[in-house]
């Protein structure tokens, strides 16, 4: 299909390196797209980003929009005398899915490719062959001799999935969609919105995988009167997955979050998205995940109590170098969003 949005900034989001608390090459980019797009732009210490759009009659009430920047990786914990990495894993890694991936070591005197080993099954024993795969088992190869590498790669290097992002009929797929999509989701509504009521801060979020960090922190500085956070979410909708497990489907709609296992959502906030969503005809879907936090978390109760809510994109494969989304779904979750800040004027009471 033809996306009906930049399909080129969101490819440069995903293959953009970020690992949580080193996003600093995607920091350079949503600083840079937030710059054209709102009226100041500002960094804080733990390197979140915050474009904020003024409202009118100086918007004394208060909105952050958030998504996050990081996505999951690795440090390097070891280099052996034979030149291998051994990995400490930075976010949620399911091991099975590292076996003969190409990754990225990021050194201070560039760029390595390297690949993470799988033994050939004709060496393995009864045992071997049955064993679960395990971060700490996963082993880096750079190709080069054990000398070579003490000289480029230092422990606390980072490392990082190798994979390009393309059209995958009507999906786009490849790494790091959690949650660059939803960055990029969040970019788009930004560039919409025009004279709003209210003020909005868009905020760029960092260490998300690793506990909703940046979030946290911005829910102290920011303080803002509502919060809405963007990310992706289970799209199980696969063979062999039971209907009632597959949370949301591809092409069904941006989805609306009520619940996950960090947060639920505010009920007159989650309300009024549908009740937008319904009245601009956007396709949309309810999400009831049961594990995983998403940064709304982040701004609930950190200063005080906060009314919340989230809109998620469905995606299927998580986690992986393969992470699939739906274009019309993401097109979906532009509308909602802008449509969402462009009503809201700070009189609706989301108290309860």
């Amino acid at each position: 299909m033809s996306f009906e949005f930049e399909f080129d900034l969101l490819r440069e989001l995903t293959e953009t390196s970020g690992v949580p608390g080193y996003e600093d090459r995607v920091r350079e980019v949503a600083e840079r797209e937030l710059a054209e797009r709102t009226d100041e732009v500002r960094t804080d210490a733990m390197g979140n980003v915050v474009g904020t759009v003024h409202g009118a009659d100086g918007g004394d009430y208060e909105v952050a929009v958030a998504a996050h920047m990081d996505e999951i990786g690795f440090m390097v914990k070891h280099v052996t005398e034979d030149g291998f990495l051994k990995l400490d894993a930075l976010g949620g890694w399911d091991a099975r899915v590292l076996r003969a991936q190409r990754v990225r070591v990021h050194t201070d005197d560039g760029d390595l490719t390297g690949v993470i080993g799988s033994v050939p099954p004709h060496t393995l024993d009864e045992e071997e062959a049955e064993a679960d795969d395990t971060v700490e088992g996963a082993v880096v190869d750079l190709g080069m001799d054990g000398d070579a590498v003490a000289e480029s790669v230092s422990v606390g290097d980072l490392v990082t999935m190798e994979q390009s992002t393309v059209e995958l009929g009507d999906c786009v797929t490849g790494k790091a969609l959690d949650d660059r999509v939803c960055l990029f989701a969040m970019l788009e509504a930004a560039e919409r919105v025009e004279n709003p009521d209210v003020t909005i801060h868009f905020c760029a979020t960092v260490q998300e995988e690793v506990g909703l960090r940046g979030a946290r922190a911005l829910g102290v500085d920011v303080d803002p009167d509502l919060a809405v956070a963007l990310d992706v979410t289970v799209a199980s909708d696969v063979p062999g997955v039971s209907e009632d497990k597959r949370v949301t489907e591809l092409g069904e709609g941006t989805a609306i979050k009520l619940k996950d296992s960090s947060v639920i959502t505010t009920p007159k906030v989650h309300r009024r998205l549908r009740a937008v969503a319904e009245d601009e005809g956007i396709d949309h879907q309810l999400e009831v995940l049961p594990a995983g936090g998403t940064d709304t978390a982040g701004f609930q109760n950190t200063n005080g109590a906060k009314p919340v809510g989230a809109i998620s994109i469905p995606t299927r494969y998580l986690h992986t170098v393969t992470e699939t989304a739906n274009g019309d779904d993401v097109a979906d979750t532009v509308d909602l969003l802008t449509a969402f800040l462009d009503t809201e004027t700070g009189e609706h009471d989301y108290s309860l």
